[in-house]
């Protein structure tokens, strides 16, 4: 899409989008100028913000992988994003080709491109949803024909928490849907930190965000990120670790001194089991 700038019908281009920043970062065409703006402005104040898209971008493939060689095979994706190389369902299913797997976006840019990309494509679906909106979400009929909630699901909320405000109580979002969630059932979370960058630098990111479509951005430390496995049983993220959070870069990897980048140190992940 790139130099084009004419937008599809419901499609604000006036206004930048984190989904379509984020294509942008990854080295997407789904963009517009205002979204390359806005990157351009993030960067000038986060220097890792590259490093940090593709730690998290290695997160997510590591951790559908391990969940589906788990015999997880339900997924929920929230906050999708718009589509790039090796999607969630690309991963999934390449380990379980009889994996299903639920997109869920609220832009309506992802909209367009996830059910282009997914037509055709057996056991995917995608929904217009909001994630602060459990009840609708878990209860969309799209929902209810492909999820079997008597069985494990792994959600998947990745880069996603960080643009809901405490007011609106993403943790005890978090727990209304792992509560309608079968035992077994597993949480792969990331999320971007303000512990190692914070005062005036981290200001200018998130007024850039402010002006998205997001509302704002709310990084948060790594207690308030813990926070969000609660009861829930976190997974050692590589062989001899401890159960618990990890840089965004580490999960799943062989040798983590080498996935260790400033980048990967903006955000924390980890993948958590809903206990039987």
């Amino acid at each position: 899409m790139g130099d084009i700038e004419e937008a599809p019908p419901g499609v604000d281009i006036t206004v930048p989008s984190p989904a379509r920043m984020y294509d942008h970062i990854l080295g997407g065409s789904a963009n517009y100028a205002v979204d390359r703006e806005a990157v351009r402005k993030v960067r000038a104040h986060m220097p890792g913000l590259e490093e940090a898209a593709w730690a998290n971008r290695g997160f997510l493939q590591r951790s559908v992988r391990w969940l589906a060689e788990q015999g997880i095979r339900q997924f929920i994706d929230i906050g999708a994003g718009l589509p790039t190389g090796d999607n969630t369902h690309d991963v999934a299913r390449s380990v379980a080709p009889d994996a299903r797997i639920l997109y869920a976006d609220n832009d309506p840019l992802v909209a367009i491109h996830a059910n282009a990309l997914l037509a055709g494509v057996p056991g995917t679906a995608f929904i217009t949803a909001d994630f602060r909106d459990p009840d609708g979400l878990l209860g969309h009929e799209q929902t209810r024909a492909m999820i079997d909630f008597a069985r494990p699901v792994a959600l998947l909320l990745v880069t996603v928490t960080h643009f809901v405000a405490d007011e609106d109580d993403p943790w005890g979002l978090i727990r209304r849907y792992m509560d309608r969630l079968a035992p077994g059932s597993h949480l792969a979370l990331s999320a971007i930190s303000d512990d190692r960058q914070g005062g005036e630098e981290l200001d200018k990111v998130t007024a850039v965000y402010a002006r998205s479509s997001s509302g704002g951005a709310y990084p948060r430390p790594r207690a308030e990120i813990e926070r969000f496995f609660d009861g829930l049983e976190i997974v050692p993220p590589y062989k001899g670790a401890p159960a618990e959070v990890c840089h965004l870069g580490e999960w799943g990897v062989e040798d983590p001194g080498a996935a260790d980048s400033d980048g990967s140190r903006l955000g924390y992940a980890a993948v958590a089991r809903k206990p039987e």
